[in-house]
Parts: C-alpha cells; structure tokens; sequence
C-alpha cells in the first residue's frame, strides 16, 4: 500500500462515516472534502466530496501492482495512481469525472490529549521481555529492496534461501537423531533441504499458510492419530463410569474424521490429555467416597419455607417443603411434622406472582381428573418469594423431558482488583451476597450454568487465578467446573467457567481484545472479549478497563466506541455488523470508570447522601447515566437499577471510608465515591433476559474497588434437528418484507440496498435497490416496495423459526459502506397474515435511522410448546393497570416487536399501592458502611419521608448540572401532588424487564416524521384494566404497558432484623464518623429504572 506522508491534512483515518458527512457539513461549501479508511474493505480508502450540501463517496482501490484507482460508472475510463497525494491532485481539476473538483481540504481534528499513566494507582507492570528468537536470516528489507536493481534483488533472495536451508540442516545434523526412524528422518532432511524454500516464498507473499510443513506433519503424525483415535473412546468410557456428574443419556463426544492434519492430532491429542489427567482423579474420590458421594455432594438439599395461607377468610400458618432432587412439593403445618400433602413436579403447572402484593404467590396445582387448583401464599419478604420461586425452576428444569434446556443462568463479576492478590475467601462474590440486589440464601445452593469473571488490575497469572475462581466455586457448588476460555492483556483478563454438562453444548468459542492504552497501542487500559455459541443462542462478553479520571468521559466514550469496532468476536460471516448485533445476549462489564461528576467541594455532601443512601440524587449526576441518556454510549444497553454504595474509592482494608484525595506533587488529587464498576446488557428482541441481582460485595477489601456481581436468567434455544414427519418436510417455510421503508441520517447521495443475514438463512440475501425520497434535515427516506426479495428458511418448522431473528444492513450502492444495522424478530404467532415491524438502524455505536414496515411468515404445521421460564407468570392487578400520570404510552403500531411477558410485569411502581391496601411500608435495606435504617424511626432524613416512595427510588432525570448537593431542600414536597419536584430527584419512566428490544423511545423521531403521524394524545392510550392472570402471547403487544407495569417495592425486612431495629442505636448519618459493622445481608428488591432513551 503506498505510504502517507506527514502532511495529508485531508486524511483521516478510521473516522466514521457519520463523522466524516458531519466534518464536511460544518464547512458547507461545494469541493469541500476528505479522505478516510473504507468501512467495507480494510485495504481500501473511500473519498468524500460535498456538493449542494450532499456528500459523494467514491471508494479508492489498490490493484495487484498497488497502484491506486478511483471506483467509477461503466464507460468511465480508468486513470492509475502512485499514491494518494498524486490523486488529490489530479482530481483538483476540474471536469475530471466527480461530482466537482476537490476545491477545500478538511483537516483533522485535533485529538484528544494521550492518556497519562495512571495517578491514583501503582504503575501497571509492563509485560515480560520475550526471549529472543531463534537466528534466522531475514530478507532485504524494503529500503535495501529500492536501491538495488531487480537482477540483484533477486540474486539476493537466492542466497537467503541457501543459507537458510544450510543453516537449518547443519542444526539437524549437530542433533541426536538416533531414536528417530530413518524414514521420518528422511522426510525431515528433504523437507529442510528442498520444500522449506516454498513455504519461504509463501511467507514472502504474506501468506500465513506453510502447506510444505502441514505435508511433513501429516506424514510424520500418521500413526500417532491413529493410535490416538483408537484410545480415546476407550478412556471416555472409564470416565463416562467414574463421571456421575453427567446427566445420563448425555452423548459421547464425535469422534475427528479426516487425515492426520496438526490441527487435528492437536485436537486429538488434547482430548486425550484432558480424559488422562481428570480420570485418575475421579476413580480416586469414588473409591474413597462411595459410588454416590461424588453426585451427592452436587445436590440441592431440601428447603423448607414458612408461608401464610388464606382459608376461609382466615390466615393460617403452614409450611411449603421443596425436593428439588426428589421432584416434590410437600405442604406441612409444622415445619417438622408430618406430611399433609406432596405434589409431584408434573402436578405443579404454574406460578403466579401478584404485582400488588410482592411477598404475595398464587400456585396453580393439577387435582384428580386433571382439575386446577389455585393455592395462594404469603411468604416473609419478596426475597423469600424469589427463593422459592427459583428452586421451583429448577426442580422443573431437572426433572424436564426435554433433552435441551429453555433457560440457562449466568453469573457475571467484576473486579479491579487494585494490583493485590484475592483475599482467602471471595465465595460471598460468586454467592451474590452483600449490598444491592441480593440472592436470598434459599437459592445459594442452586449453582449457575456459566460464570464470567472479568477482573482489572489483576496481578496473578492465569494459572494462580484460574485455581482461585475453581476453588471457591467448588467450595459452594461441590461441582468442578470446566474452563470454557481465559484470555488476557495485560492486566486485563476474562475467565469463562461452565458446569461439566455443558461442555458439549458450548462451541465456535471466540477470544479478541482492543488496546486502548497510551496512543491506542498499550495494552494498560482496552478491553477483553470471549464469545461461544450454547446450543444454537449466540453469547458475547465483553470486560473493559476504560480511561481514568473524572474530567476524562470523552475519552472514555471513545475507548468504547474503538472496542466496538475493532473488537473481532462471533460469527465472522456477519461481517457488517458489530458485536452489539452479533449475539443473542450480549454483556458488557469491567471498570468503565465513569465518574459522579461533582466538584470536589462536595465531597462531604456526597458521604453525606450515601449514609443516608440517597443513591438517586448521586445517580443524576453519573457520567455513564448521563452520556447513556444522550446516546453517546451504550445505545440499546440495559443496566438493572443501582441500589449499593459507590464502588470507588475506598481505603483499603475497610469498606467503612472512602478514600477521596490524595496528596500528589502537582497538589491534590481528587477521587470522589463513584459507581465505576458497571454490568450492562443488549439482548436481541423478543428473547427471555431476566437480571436476578446486582450488587457489590461487602467482605472483599484489598482492593480499594468492591467486586460488583450480576446474574441473569436468559433463555436458549436447541440445536433444532427438523422432524421427518411428512407433514414437516412438505410445506416450505417463507419470509416475506412488504412495503419497507428506511429513514436514514444523512447526507450521502447514493443508492441503496438491503442485506439479509440470519443464522436460519442459507447464505445472506440481497434486495435491489430502493427509490430515494427527497430528503431534509440530513434525513432521507429510502423505499423498497418492489425491491424485496422473498427468503427461505432452512427449518420451516415453528417451534424453530418463531425463535429466530433477521438482522438487516442498509447498505450503499456506490461504496458497500453499511448506513445502519437492526434486528427483526420472527416471533409473531399471527403467521399467514401481515405484522408490522418497526427496528432502529445503529452504526458503529450511533443510532443511523429506522427500518419499518411489514412482515408475513409462513410456517409449516405445528405451534411452539411452551418454555420453562413461562412456568413463572405476574398477576395483572387491576389498579396495577392504571397508566402512571405523565408517563405516556409508546406508538402501538410499533408494539409486536416487543410483547410483555409475565417476568415484564411484576417489577416497578407498586410501592404507593402497598400503602393504598394498608401494607406496611417497606424498609430501607441494611447498608454495611452506615449501620441499620428504618424508613420509620428517626433515622429517615425529612426529604425521604415527604418525597413519594415510588419516586425516591428510581432513576431520576438528569438534573440541571448547575444545581449542587448543597442546595436548600424544600420541605413541604408532600403538601401538595401538584407541587413540582426538586431537580435533585428524578421521575420513574416505564421500562421493560424481561424481553429486551431496540429502545423504542428512541425509534418515534424518525418513524413519525417518515409516516406524518402526530403523537397521540396520552389520554387516549390508557389500555384496560385487566382483572385476571394472563399468559400473554408473543405476539401481544407491550411498549404502552411497560411503564404501568412496574417493579415490586422492597420487601419488609425479617423479623429478626426489625427486632433489632427496635433499639434505639447511634444515628452515624448526623457525623463524620461511620459505625463498624460485621457483614450485612440486604432485604432489597427489585426496583424501577429510567427505561432505555
């Protein structure tokens, strides 16, 4: 490729094309133009010219002899190149084939300061000196290769050759080769001798193939692969005898078919290392232990729940007894009393949650002659509830009959770990544990499916850590869990492990990371990222540790946009898409070191609020929060509410002080308390994501971070094997795009097409090109009435297809730049008849547009069954129902790409409700650092007792940044309704729980301005009240009822720890000093959040 010299002021790199059409608009005037990176093929360039305030892209080509060309039109002649500034030139001239001459250069912009080493930490260990390679003579370098004439570069190349194969064979002779065969020796000496030249010249070209060396291989590995094929399914039947671990039934791993290639005696010989060290060990514990011990210990044990039951107007106490090993309910009056009655797992067909009352459960039961029975309890707390709820799951996921999960549950932490070693004990990390939204101690004994640990700052290797993670993991589980994928830079590491029953499900797993350190080529601060597929649903996961510092966001919003780019994971046929579009769930994690942004005189007034866990007045001014609101990060994330004390910067050894200054030579440094430690997810439409808890640890302290920990409950899907009943194979399934429509942001004048890319495609599709609306304010319309082509899928079977997504690419006919990605779900249960859709269009972490219109899918016989995680359901409540005031309703014709499901509705604005039925109001939840509170005692400040309980807790509006912590409070909030609030509080918006979408908030710009609808009034979009439990379909449509359907308020604490309450303790909130307390367990739920902009 022809070098760039120093002074192309034009040239612009990697910029965006969204960025590079907003450069040239600030200029406005005609021949204004630039040079950037070509999106669609990395060794291309593409030239951007304004004219008439429309931007014209013409892709640049390098050809064989790297000359450069200008793509244009049939007819055109083709003019060559040495270099880009000899191209700039000529096309100066006017009346040289473009839109008009290249008149005015934008420069660059001037970028950002580098990152500075880091201030508040220990210097980050740079990595080991490899040792020096082997000598080998290397060949001319480029500049040699210029001076000398052609004859004698080649004569030069010649005498490399020799002297590399004399070199290598001399080393070959100095060997003691008399345990090698002759025949292989053979073969070596011939290979060094003649065939290493060829795969000399392979290299030269810049080829990473060395086919002479894989034949050499090949030969020489023959007998052993055999001999390896032969072994392996002997030892996987030992250990398939030892193993009681494994389900049974579980398949023995496919046998490698093919010749001896090194990737697969690598493979082989892998296997084979794995069987040999684990199966000595696993005979050694059965013979100790006994036959059933090892599986044993793995069991969930029975729990016992103390409940409430309503009988004939009169509150009973009784007790529910759950087996999950034994697949039985059994109700008791007493706890250690006969049994009155058992239900067998089968008899067990559902659970109703009720929204209004959180501690509430109905249990629909199957009687005599296949007769319901609804059974209604009151457990302790909503935690509790939870509890029992979880264990139900699993008794009915253990004792299912189908041979695939529906659901998995996944563990995400993180942790920068502050360059110190891990404490003795971490388990209160993986066992959720601590402040926020906590895991009930019911459900500790339910191990998850996958754990993801992404640490930063981390200063043990792979191998000391990987021990520590297994370790603790075996200590709570009894199971010992396979590594699924470690990978590291730097500091920076991701570690994957799985349950051993999964091992066979997991494939295609995937490692990259992307530097964004000093100049974006160190490695002190990037990401990490690992992905695999489970069955047939895509994972991603995805740690980073983001520029430092309080004044530093833009930066950190540019880390994240580099990571989404350059960050290489999944399926790599999805070439026009990043990782935010190439999986089912994705998950975001790590120190992402956003800060409150505050100034440091408010340090006290900030200790002040997070004694008094006034975490939502803090949260208005979180830079993540804020840059997330005004989509300059994280489009389309979720991130489950934040109810747990900063995680930064505490002293180290307590969790009772934070650590805000700290005297350097240029004066004090400032690090106010801030959230930096972050879990955020992005799950296709229409797919089960459930986030179960979201805190911080309270026991952990050597660093001066708290580990953050975050679970999930997120559904899969199988490897769909088509059945071979006739009725399946005859009708051929269909998808069919009708009327389609794609409003873009901006200003290029070209052509446009769409590409179809879904894993139930044979290949992707490509339509004909769309007809161009005229267009304004940087918006055009583009539509594709005839354009589209019909798609076949390759399972037309619905229990497969309904399960499906088609991802989308609008893309330009002139350069094959994509202008905007989406995703459609499949999931419409009305087949044969006409669906709207309706999906925002996103580039490069940038929302580009929206794509609309309608969609038929024709399936063949048959209907889904139902998914275990519909065995839970919410009761719809009929004062539940009522629209919030001021919240209004999303468009409902957009409204099948996101239907409720029963985990949507019972989380939000239920807390005012507990207080219209006479409930007792919730407490606060126990905070370690400042003692216990009771919302009713002393303890609550004014403001939290006059401010709305629904309100206080949820994520506010970003408030005025000019407004301070100090600001005088108004006292009489609660006098009056119609009162406006104080800026410091934000107000609840609806949101969506379980089944994520694109943000449809963010889609009514654009798709109103494209349909000339005007907003309907809120009024008019309050649904009906609905009375009865529903199962909603998924079709049913959603967005309007997110907001009614809210989060369950906190739960009331146990009466042990009211009785503690009762006393009369020191009030720490009024002082500078904080209480020591041992090791707290919250009683929080669930809470609403501020729904996705």
């Amino acid at each position: 490729m022809c070098a760039l010299s120093m002074d192309q002021c034009w040239y612009h790199g990697n910029i965006t094309r969204s960025k590079a059409e907003d450069l040239l608009s600030k200029v406005g005037k005609d021949g204004s133009f630039l040079v950037r990176a070509s999106e669609s093929i990395p060794s291309a360039y593409a030239l951007c010219v304004l004219y008439q305030n429309c931007v014209y892209t013409y892709r640049i080509l390098p050809n064989k002899e790297n000359k450069l060309i200008v793509q244009a039109s049939e007819g055109v002649p083709v003019k060559y190149f040495d270099n880009l500034d000899e191209l700039i030139e000529f096309y100066k001239k006017e009346n040289m084939g473009l839109v008009w001459h290249l008149k005015y250069a934008v420069q660059r912009e001037e970028e950002e300061a580098a990152d500075e080493p880091e201030e508040d930490v220990d210097p980050v260990p740079t990595p080991p000196i490899l040792p020096p390679r082997p000598f080998m003579v290397a060949p001319p370098t480029s500049e040699m290769k210029e001076v000398l004439p052609l004859n004698e570069n080649s004569r030069v190349a010649e005498v490399s050759k020799l002297s590399l194969s004399e070199t290598l064979l001399q080393r070959l002779q100095y060997q003691d080769t008399s345990s090698v065969s002759e025949e292989h020796l053979k073969f070596i000496q011939d290979y060094l001798r003649v065939h290493i030249t060829s795969d000399f010249e392979m290299v030269q070209t810049g080829s990473s193939s060395l086919p002479q060396l894989k034949k050499l291989l090949t030969v020489l590995c023959k007998e052993l692969f055999s001999e390896a094929s032969r072994t392996l399914p002997s030892l996987e039947s030992i250990q398939k005898v030892f193993d009681q671990q494994l389900p049974p039934g579980i398949h023995q791993r496919s046998q490698l078919l093919g010749e001896a290639s090194p990737v697969n005696v690598v493979l082989k010989l892998n296997q084979l290392i794995s069987l040999l060290s684990s199966v000595e060990e696993k005979v050694k514990t059965l013979l100790i232990e006994g036959p059933d011990s090892t599986h044993r210990r793995s069991l969930i044990p029975p729990v016992t729940f103390e409940v409430k039951a309503d009988s004939l107007g009169i509150s009973l106490k009784t007790h529910l007894k759950v087996d999950v090993e034994m697949g039985k309910l059994i109700i008791k009056k007493a706890k250690d009393g006969p049994e009155d009655k058992f239900y067998n797992h089968k008899k067990i067909l559902q659970l109703i949650k009720s929204q209004k009352f959180p501690n509430k459960l109905v249990i629909v039961l199957e009687t005599e002659r296949e007769k319901t029975q609804r059974k209604e309890y009151v457990f302790t707390d909503s935690k509790k509830r939870e509890g029992f709820c979880q264990l139900l799951q699993q008794m009915k996921n253990k004792h299912s009959e189908q041979p695939e999960p529906d659901m998995i549950t996944i563990f995400i932490g993180t942790w920068n770990m502050g360059a110190a070693p891990a404490p003795k004990k971490i388990t209160s990390w993986f066992l959720s544990k601590g402040q926020g939204k906590t895991r009930d101690d019911t459900a500790d004994y339910i191990p998850h499916d996958i754990y993801v640990i992404g640490t930063q700052e981390d200063p043990q290797g792979e191998k000391e850590w990987l021990e520590v993670l297994r370790q603790s993991l075996q200590e709570i589980t009894s199971i010992s869990f396979k590594v699924i994928a470690i990978h590291t830079l730097w500091n920076i590491r991701i570690v994957v492990l799985a349950k051993p029953e999964h091992e066979n499900r997991i494939s295609h797993i995937c490692t990259n990371n992307v530097k964004t350190g000093i100049a974006n080529t160190l490695g002190n601060k990037g990401a990490v990222g690992v992905s695999f597929m489970f069955n047939g649903t895509s994972l991603g996961f995805v740690n980073s540790h983001l520029t430092s510092g309080s004044e530093k966001k833009y930066r950190r919003n540019q880390n994240y946009m580099n990571i989404l780019r350059f960050l290489t994971l999944g399926d790599k046929k999805l070439s026009p898409f990043n990782i935010t579009h190439r999986f089912t769930h994705l998950f975001w994690l790590g120190d992402l070191n956003y800060r409150v942004e505050l100034p440091p005189t408010e340090a006290e007034n900030i200790i002040q609020r997070i004694r008094q866990q006034q975490y939502p007045e803090l949260l208005g001014f979180d830079q993540l929060l804020m840059e997330k609101k005004d989509q300059k990060v994280f489009l389309q994330f979720e991130e489950e509410e934040i109810t747990f004390a900063p995680t930064y910067r505490f002293e180290r050894g307590t969790r009772e002080k934070y650590a805000y200054t700290k005297q350097k030579a240029t004066g004090m440094k400032y690090n106010l308390p801030s959230w930096c430690d972050r879990v955020l997810w992005k799950s296709y439409p229409m797919v089960h994501v459930v986030c179960q808890s979201y805190g911080c640890t309270s026991d952990i302290m050597t660093s001066d971070h708290s580990p953050v920990f975050a679970t999930f409950e997120v559904g899969v899907t199988s490897q769909f094997v088509s059945k071979n009943d006739s009725k399946y194979t005859e009708s051929q399934g269909q998808i069919e795009f009708l009327r389609c429509c794609a409003t873009l942001k901006t200003k290029s004048q070209t052509k446009f097409y769409i590409e179809f890319h879904s894993s139930c495609l044979e290949s992707f599709v490509k339509s004909q090109e769309g007809e161009n609306e005229d267009w304004n304010e940087g918006e055009l319309v583009v539509n594709f009435i005839e354009a589209l082509p019909k798609l076949t899928p390759i399972i037309s079977d619905p229990e497969y297809l309904l399960d499906q997504h088609i991802l989308v690419s609008i893309k330009s006919s002139d350069s094959d730049e994509s202008y905007g990605e989406g995703c459609i779900a499949l999931g419409i249960e009305a087949t044969e008849s006409l669906v709207p859709f309706h999906t925002v269009l996103t580039h490069h972490g940038e929302r580009t547009g929206v794509f609309q219109g309608e969609i038929k899918l024709q399936t063949s016989q048959g209907k889904q069954r139902e998914k275990l995680y519909d065995f839970v359901k919410t009761e719809r409540d009929e004062t539940i129902g009522q629209k919030p005031k001021g919240i209004s309703s999303l468009d409902p014709a957009k409204e099948w790409e996101q239907p409720i499901r029963p985990a949507d509705l019972g989380k939000g604005v239920a807390e005012p409700l507990l207080q219209e039925e006479g409930q007792q109001k919730p407490e606060m939840f126990d905070n370690p650092l400042y003692g216990t509170m009771s919302s009713k005692g002393k303890g609550a400040s004014k403001k939290e007792q006059d401010y709305p309980t629904a309100l206080r807790k949820e994520h506010p509006v970003i408030p005025n940044h000019g407004f301070l912590l100090t600001k005088p409070q108004d006292a009489d909030g609660s006098k009056s309704s119609n009162k406006q609030l104080s800026p410091s509080f934000w107000v609840p918006t609806p949101r969506s729980r379980s089944y994520t979408s694109c943000s449809q908030s963010e889609e009514k710009t654009m798709s109103e301005k494209a349909q000339g609808k005007q907003k309907p009034p809120a009024s008019l979009e309050n649904p009906a009240p609905l009375k009865k439990p529903v199962k909603p379909s998924r079709s049913e449509v959603g967005p309007s009822n997110q907001g009614q359907f809210s989060k369950p308020p906190l739960p009331s604490k146990s009466r042990a720890v009211l009785d503690m309450q009762s006393t009369k303790g020191r009030d720490y909130r009024e002082s500078s000093e904080l209480p020591h307390q041992g090791k707290h367990r919250t009683e929080e739920g669930p809470l609403g959040r501020t729904a996705t902009p």
